[in-house]
């Protein structure tokens, strides 16, 4: 089942923004309450993700709302999947990965599985996932495609802003991300000045006695 609600839309620059700082300052300014749990992480080191939430649900295992989910996905999204956590089939592969690519998402979000680790680092894909097997999924459904979706103990709606870096995930919501955005900014800032100081104290050395 495909829905098409109305999500509301993030000016382009304001997910740059929050793409460009880290994921532990943007969990700060919204108090925490908006990063997903620490086992879903990157698969690959270096990994980075920003944009807009394109979300689909699926039956564990199963990953026939991902193929479906690519004829709604827009450039600049990141596909964001509930797939309830299930660790011993893997939605997504280098093959529906490269699909993604094409059509323009920036990353993938999946509460459940992946495979193809080292194909999906070679081409630069940013995933994070619950877990990685060799093991492909069944493709019956049921699922449903742009909807609000839970991962990772967060509640995602479609348009949401999600950023994800060697941290973790943590989802904005799209009516708050100038806020949180503003807070997060600030964050890195007073962040960057305080290790500025300490770099500086440690270059001076000790006082004179």
């Amino acid at each position: 089942m495909t829905e098409n609600p109305q999500p509301t839309t993030v000016p382009q620059d304001v997910v740059d923004r929050l793409g460009a700082l880290p994921v532990a300052n943007v969990g700060d300014a919204m108090q925490r309450l908006g990063v997903v749990e620490a086992e879903i992480g990157s698969v690959w080191r270096g990994a980075r993700a920003a944009g807009p939430a394109c979300t689909v649900e699926v039956a564990g295992g199963d990953n026939a709302g991902v193929h479906e989910a690519l004829a709604t996905l827009q450039p600049g999204q990141v596909l964001v999947v509930n797939g309830h956590g299930v660790r011993d089939r893997a939605l997504v592969g280098e093959l529906i990965a490269e699909r993604l690519r094409a059509r323009g998402c920036v990353g993938l979000v999946v509460d459940g599985a992946v495979r193809d680790v080292a194909d999906l680092e070679e081409i630069g894909f940013p995933v994070f996932a619950r877990a990685v097997t060799p093991a492909g999924p069944y493709r019956h459904g049921p699922f449903r495609v742009g909807v609000p979706v839970a991962i990772g103990g967060v509640v995602v709606h479609p348009g949401d802003v999600v950023v994800a870096d060697g941290d973790g995930v943590a989802v904005v919501p799209a009516a708050e991300a100038s806020e949180v955005l503003a807070r997060a900014e600030a964050k890195h800032a007073d962040e960057t000045r305080i290790r500025e100081g300490i770099v500086a104290s440690v270059a001076a050395g000790p006082a004179p006695a």
